[in-house]
């Protein structure tokens, strides 16, 4: 698990806000799971908690950061329920052929903590 630098303007508008890429660990779990075909269902575990398919990189989070301030502005009282609500739902699926993850050569499985906690609690269920 990779921890995401947060620009600084988002982190000011979401202080509570944590990126954590958890690409590498799910195709290493796929790669020794055995299965050669199938969709993995990646789920993060925590109600502030959400798994999104991005490119990593960071005109994602200033065009999140516009977003957010127009839907949800900063000063709205308990924001970080709120912004869950508009990103979810909570879990991504990803296929993967040969024992390798099917994502664009640029995407990359993050998952977003709303909460203070930090929490980087993620779930994996494998069908195939």
């Amino acid at each position: 698990m990779t921890s995401i630098e947060v620009p600084y303007s988002i982190a000011a508008a979401l202080p509570t806000l944590s990126v954590m890429d958890v690409t590498n660990d799910v195709a290493q779990t796929v790669a020794r799971s055995g299965r050669r075909e199938g969709i993995a269902y990646i789920h993060a575990t925590h109600g502030k908690s959400l798994i999104r398919i991005q490119e990593r990189e960071t005109g994602f989070f200033e065009d999140l950061e516009g977003l957010l301030e127009r839907i949800v502005p900063s000063d709205v009282e308990g924001r970080e329920r709120l912004v869950a609500a508009l990103l979810a739902p909570r879990s991504e699926q990803v296929p993967f052929a040969e024992g390798c993850l099917c994502l664009g050569r640029f995407q990359r499985i993050l998952l977003f903590s709303l909460d203070a906690e930090h929490r980087s609690e993620w779930s994996l269920t494998l069908l195939g």
